[in-house]
């Protein structure tokens, strides 16, 4: 569900573009107020509508679960870690969905540099960076193949 920002809610604070991983959301530089410059890139990670203190941006809703003439209204709410969503159908149903906020805390994860640099051997690893370790686990789970016993 890409996002989209209510311009009356936006103060052009900017947190939104500052997240914002696919570099989509921008200020307009007349009205000083955030927008999506292009929903098909969207990513859909919400980073920005968690980051929003306004409350400004919001998600719209694919057809398949939110038909047409819906609104999906999004709210974080960080007193309780939670990011929700609560869709309003035409017929005035309610569907509410409720997840967990999964951000790591601003400033705490490790810049670049502080890790060590991977040898020249890690070049031809089928692995990322510094996997399995930062991911906490001795090795990461394989397919097994059709020839593999279960």
């Amino acid at each position: 569900m890409p996002t989209f920002t209510y311009m009356t809610r936006c103060d052009g604070c900017g947190q939104c573009v500052d997240i914002c991983p696919s570099d989509i959301m921008h200020i307009d530089p007349v009205y000083r107020r955030s927008y999506n410059i292009e929903p098909n890139f969207c990513w859909e990670c919400y980073s920005c509508v968690k980051a929003c203190p306004q409350h400004a941006i919001d998600v719209r809703g694919y057809a398949d679960f939110a038909p047409l003439g819906h609104s999906v209204r999004v709210l974080r709410e960080e007193a309780s870690g939670t990011i929700s969503w609560k869709i309003r159908y035409r017929d005035g149903r309610e569907k509410a969905f409720s997840f967990p906020i999964r951000t790591t805390p601003w400033g705490s994860i490790k810049p670049p540099f502080e890790y060590a640099a991977p040898d020249a051997a890690a070049l031809n690893s089928p692995l990322l960076a510094h996997e399995p370790e930062m991911l906490k686990v001795d090795t990461l789970p394989t397919l097994r193949t059709a020839a593999e016993p279960a």
